[in-house]
C-alpha cells in the first residue's frame, strides 16, 4: 500500500486484499458519515467493548461541519474521541498488526494517517489460584491468558517506577506479543541485550505453545531435560524473583511465565516455605529435599543393596523381597515406572467425577493383583511409591519429570553393571548438571562452584529482615551464556 495513499475508497480496497474483510466473517468494517466526512472503523468482531465503542460512535454522530474546523483529523483526535487509548499510527503494516491484535483502525476520507483505538476485550478468565502451586495460607490470585491481566497483577506487587514492562512482537504470522520484565536497576544489563537479540532472531511462523517453544529458542539445548528457565505462574514468586535481579518472560495466550536465570535449587523453592514461620519454613524445605533425593535415588540403591547383599550391614539384612516374582527385579522396576506415567497422564486426561475411579482401578490391579499373581514384588511397589511421592512433592513439574529420566537411566546401569554402574550413572549426572548453565547462572550454583554463605541459605529458611545473596550478586558476568 502507498503510504501517502489518502482516498477512502483505495484504503477499503486495501483492506480487502490484505486483512481478509470481506472473507473472514470476524474482519469487520463500519462504514459511517460524520458532519459530511466518510469514516471507516475496521476491527475484529468479539475483540472490542461494545461500550465503549458505541459511546465512541454517539459522540461523533452530533458532529456538525463547524465542529471539525480547521482541521478535520486533528478535532477529531483530539476534541471528540470520548477514549482514553488512542493513537496515532502511519504505518499500514502496523496498523494491520495492531488489528489483529484487537485494536480498532480509523480511517477518514482524505486523511494520510489511521486513528488507532484501543478498546480491546480478550476472551479471559479471573484470576484463580493455579492448580500445581497451591498453598494452605497465601494469596489465590494467579496469572491467565491476558498479558495485560498478567502485568497488572505483578504492577500490583511492586509500585516501583523502575519496574520495566518491554513489549517485544515474535514469530512471523502468530506476532506473539511477548513482555520481558525487570528493574532497571538491579537487573543484568549484559544478560538483558541477549535475551533482546534472542527473540528478535526467533523466525518461525508461531509459537502457539508460548512458554515452552520461548525457552527453546533461547536455550537451543533439546536434548537437555532439566528446565533451564523456572516455570511459575503465582504474581507472588515473579515479584519476589524480579526484587533479586531476575528477568521474567511473559508471553500473551499464556498462563505460565519464565523467570531467567534459574538455578536447579530454585527449582525446589517454594512460595509455602516463607507462609511459616523460619523454624517452620527451614523443616518443610528439608523434608523436600530429602523426597526430591529418595525420588532421585531410593529406588537404584535398593536394587544395587539387593543384587549384592554383601554391601548390607547385619543389623540391614531384612532388606530384599522374601519372593522375587516370576519377573526381573529391574524389569518391575521399570515396568512399575511406565505404570506410574500412564496413570498419571490418565488421571490428568480423565473427567473428575471419574478420577476417584480410575484410582481404584489402578490400586485394585496393581497394587493387589499384580502382586498376587506374582508380577511384582511388594516392595518393589512399596519404594516405587515413595519415589512417587518424591517426585510429587517436587515443586517444579518440570523438574520433576527431568529427575524421573536420570533415575530411570540411574536404574537401568544399576541393574546392568552393579555398583558400577550405579556409581558411573551418580557421577555423570552430577557432571552434567554441574557443566550446564542458566544463561549466566551455574546450574548447581551455591554446590558448585561452592559458595558457604548461599549454601546455607538454600538449606534454611532465614528471616525476612537478614540479609540475603541474590543470585546476580554471585555470578559475576563470563561471557557464557547458554
Amino acid at each position: 500500500m502507498n503510504s501517502d495513499m489518502r482516498s477512502f475508497d483505495e484504503k477499503k480496497g486495501w483492506f480487502e486484499q490484505t486483512a481478509g474483510l470481506g472473507k473472514s466473517f470476524d474482519v469487520t468494517f463500519r462504514e459511517m458519515t460524520f458532519a459530511g466526512v466518510r469514516t471507516g472503523f475496521l476491527y475484529l468482531n468479539g475483540m472490542i467493548k461494545d461500550r465503549a465503542f458505541n459511546d465512541i460512535l454517539d459522540r461523533l454522530s452530533v458532529l456538525t461541519r463547524d465542529d471539525l474546523q480547521p482541521r478535520v483529523f486533528t478535532a477529531v483526535v483530539q476534541r471528540y474521541l470520548p477514549h482514553i487509548q488512542v493513537f496515532i499510527e502511519k504505518d499500514p503494516q502496523k496498523v494491520l498488526h495492531y488489528v489483529f491484535s484487537g485494536v480498532t483502525a480509523m480511517i477518514l476520507d482524505r486523511e494520510q494517517d489511521f486513528v488507532m483505538i484501543d478498546a480491546r476485550m480478550y476472551p479471559a478468565r479471573n484470576p484463580e489460584e493455579p492448580i500445581t502451586e497451591r498453598m494452605v495460607r497465601g494469596s489465590r490470585d494467579g496469572f491467565v491468558e491476558t498479558l495485560l491481566t498478567n502485568v497488572a497483577l505483578v504492577r500490583r506487587r511492586i509500585r516501583d517506577p523502575r519496574l520495566i514492562t518491554e513489549l517485544v512482537t515474535v514469530a512471523d504470522r502468530s506476532q506473539t506479543d511477548v513482555c520481558l520484565l525487570f528493574i532497571s536497576d538491579l537487573v543484568d544489563q549484559k544478560l538483558l541485550e541477549i535475551l533482546r537479540n534472542r527473540l528478535a532472531n526467533i523466525h518461525t511462523d508461531g509459537i502457539p505453545i508460548a512458554d515452552q517453544q520461548l525457552e527453546e529458542w533461547l536455550v537451543k539445548a533439546p536434548l537437555n531435560p532439566y528446565p533451564m528457565a523456572r516455570y511459575t505462574e503465582r504474581p507472588d514468586v515473579v515479584a519476589a524473583h524480579l526484587l533479586d535481579g531476575h528477568i521474567v518472560l511473559m508471553a500473551d495466550t499464556s498462563p505460565s511465565v519464565l523467570i531467567i536465570p534459574a538455578t536447579f535449587w530454585q527449582h525446589l523453592q517454594h512460595a509455602e516455605e516463607f507462609r511459616h514461620t523460619p523454624l517452620i519454613g527451614t523443616y518443610l524445605r528439608i523434608v523436600r529435599f530429602l523426597g526430591v533425593w529418595a525420588s532421585i535415588w531410593l529406588s537404584p540403591l535398593w536394587l544395587l543393596f539387593v543384587n549384592n547383599t554383601n554391601f548390607l550391614p547385619t543389623s540391614m539384612t531384612f532388606i530384599g523381597p522374601t519372593a522375587v516374582g516370576h519377573i526381573p527385579l529391574l524389569l518391575q522396576f521399570v515396568f512399575a515406572e511406565i505404570g506410574i506415567d500412564l496413570m498419571r497422564m490418565a488421571a490428568v486426561h480423565t473427567p473428575a467425577p471419574l478420577a476417584t475411579s480410575t484410582g481404584l482401578i489402578a490400586a485394585v490391579l496393581i497394587g493387589d493383583v499384580a502382586i498376587k499373581v506374582g508380577l511384582f514384588s511388594p516392595e518393589v511397589i512399596l519404594y516405587i511409591a515413595i519415589v512417587a511421592i518424591g517426585s510429587f512433592a517436587t515443586p517444579s513439574y518440570e523438574l520433576g519429570l527431568a529427575n524421573r529420566i536420570s533415575r530411570l537411566v540411574i536404574l537401568l546401569l544399576t541393574g546392568i553393571f552393579g555398583l558400577s554402574g550405579f556409581a558411573i550413572g551418580s557421577t555423570i549426572w552430577i557432571l552434567l548438571l554441574a557443566g550446564q548453565r542458566s544463561f549466566f547462572a551455574s546450574y548447581l550454583w551455591p554446590v558448585f562452584p561452592l559458595d558457604l554463605p548461599a549454601l546455607w541459605d538454600i538449606i534454611v529458611r532465614r528471616p525476612a529482615n537478614a540479609p540475603l545473596k541474590n543470585l546476580r550478586a554471585a555470578h559475576p558476568l563470563d561471557g557464557k551464556a547458554t
